[in-house]
């Protein structure tokens, strides 16, 4: 569809005014909600004495008997040199397998509790209208994953957890926040001022890390009815890592609409802000697409009745 003479409405706007104001941000409430959820589940114990859950994101124990671990610590210990205990290793390859099925940076959009952090920032840093500044090349963050596991071999420990943003809130929410409050504004003003969406998209080894994991997962984003995009474009302002898009909803006829990189973080976002549904989740699998809505079937019966 031409775009010549369209009026270009703010981001989201048409959504809402089609979807109203729920269905334009459904799944950036569901994700508020996991992750709140998710925090809370930790807290219980330490706030209320209900100790359904004891440890944190990088290793925890469920009713005493269902072990969850991160499995980039477990990594790092290993490259420490310190081997993990049976159970420790049990809980890392079930949050491996799970995030290897529905997308390991899943993880970044619905559980990591610095997510809601960057999003603010992103949504101020449009608001002031702030230029786009420094880029850093998306592949850093591969090299400071390998940097991390470097340091933690050369040093014997688990290098990433002196600096972790994500335990360190965990910690700071149950003993006192204090130096962990700089640590959380600095990556908002880091993404506020330096970087746009620089510390999820272009810093973070632990979302490099659970990218590496979703590489083939199951669980995917379809431009699914992409022949009715209108190029509005506001799935790109609201995606995290809008490279992703363009293969999916540009793709000539015959490529697939699923958007397979595993840099997307699912957070489904694309699928509020477009009034027309262009997109869906759905599974890797399905590579189908709908046809155009004004298209005439080619099985369709002539009309016997015709003149």
């Amino acid at each position: 569809m031409s775009t010549k003479g369209k009026v270009h409405l703010p981001v989201g706007q048409e959504a809402r005014e089609v979807k109203g104001w729920f269905g334009a941000h459904k799944y950036l409430v569901l994700r508020r909600i996991s992750q709140t959820f998710f925090l809370f589940l930790f807290l219980m114990g330490p706030w209320f004495g209900l100790w359904w859950v004891q440890g944190n994101l990088a290793g925890s124990m469920t009713f005493g008997v269902l072990p969850l671990n991160d499995p980039m610590i477990l990594l790092q210990g290993m490259f420490a040199g310190h081997w993990p205990e049976t159970t420790a290793l049990i809980g890392g390859l079930i949050v491996l397998v799970a995030y290897g099925l529905i997308g390991g940076r899943v993880y970044c959009s619905w559980v990591c509790p610095i997510n809601p952090v960057t999003d603010t920032a992103h949504w101020l840093h449009d608001k002031l209208n702030l230029p786009k500044g420094w880029q850093p090349k998306r592949a850093t963050r591969y090299w400071i994953l390998g940097t991390v596991m470097a340091v933690s071999a050369l040093t014997g420990t688990i290098a990433w957890e002196v600096i972790n943003p994500v335990t360190m809130v965990h910690r700071g929410l149950v003993f006192g926040m204090g130096f962990v409050w700089a640590l959380v504004i600095g990556i908002f003003f880091f993404d506020l001022l330096v970087a746009r969406r620089g510390w999820c998209g272009h810093v973070c080894p632990v979302g490099a890390f659970y990218s590496l994991i979703g590489t083939k997962s199951l669980l995917r984003v379809s431009a699914v009815d992409r022949s009715a995009c209108d190029d509005c474009m506001d799935c790109y302002a609201v995606c995290p890592e809008n490279q992703v898009i363009s293969p999916a909803l540009k793709g000539k006829d015959g490529s697939t609409p699923l958007i397979l990189s595993p840099d997307c973080t699912n957070c489904g976002r694309c699928i509020d802000v477009c009034a027309v549904d262009v997109f869906a989740f759905t599974h890797r699998f399905d590579t189908h697409v709908e046809a155009p809505k004004d298209a005439v079937s080619d099985t369709e019966p002539p009309n016997r009745h015709a003149a």
